[in-house]
């Protein structure tokens, strides 16, 4: 079920531009509004707390800076970040970013499956930088969560893109260098303690959850696989 956007929905995301490797490459820019509690794995603001601010960075292909998180930081201060947020990478198409609504939770993905495998794989891991490709998802959840449910979103968050990669056909259960992030409303002033306690695919919220991440993960997908990865 599509919903009309609301004050800081993902729908209101900015595209911004830098510089890098002689060229100009767009960026996304989402301020919520008010503070919010995310959890990420990204490599700028990741883990569990306050944040004001999400950035999504497209670079070329065969970006290898090894200061990539102070890269972020300046990039996100060029675009007007103040405080806490999260800064992602990716050398996917960020312009052909999908969004899905699903009664109230959004998710904006970016997909570049170019180089995708699956997680249990024969192998040493890698140290270093990885091949370019990358899954980013940025879900909006409009209730307050524990942080036991952030943590179950992020899960319920990845096994809908594991689920949408295998409808679009894709042998793979993500790239070496997927990141989620997962932003949740404050809970209610006076009452700290509203909150959700569980983000799971068959709670409430993570039902809705699951399905915006798995339609926007699915459209991407296919969106990349038709333009040529």
């Amino acid at each position: 079920m599509l919903l009309r956007s609301h004050h800081g929905s993902l729908a209101d995301v900015r595209v911004l531009h830098h510089r890098e490797q002689g060229g100009s490459w767009p960026m996304l820019f989402w301020r919520p509004g008010a503070e919010r509690r995310m959890i990420s794995s990204a490599l700028l603001g990741g883990g569990l707390g306050g944040r004001g601010w999400v950035l999504n960075v497209q670079v070329p292909p065969g970006y290898a800076r090894l200061d990539a998180e102070r890269h972020l930081a300046e990039l996100a201060g060029r675009a007007g970040a103040e405080g806490p947020g999260v800064g992602l990478m990716t050398a996917a198409r960020v312009l052909d970013r999908c969004l899905a609504v699903d009664e109230g939770v959004e998710a904006l993905v970016t997909a570049g499956i170019g180089v995708h495998g699956w997680a249990a794989a024969p192998g040493a891991g890698s140290g270093g930088p990885l091949p370019a490709g990358t899954i980013n998802i940025l879900v909006s959840v409009p209730v307050a969560l524990s942080d036991a449910a952030l943590v179950n979103a992020v899960a319920t968050a990845t096994e809908a893109k594991v689920q949408a990669l295998r409808d679009a056909g894709v042998d793979a259960s993500g790239t070496p260098t997927d990141a989620v992030c997962v932003a949740a409303a404050p809970p209610p002033p006076g009452r700290p303690a509203a909150v959700e306690p569980f983000a799971g695919p068959r709670s409430l919220w993570g039902a809705r959850l699951a399905r915006a991440v798995h339609r926007a993960t699915y459209l991407a997908c296919t969106r990349t696989a038709a333009a040529g990865g």
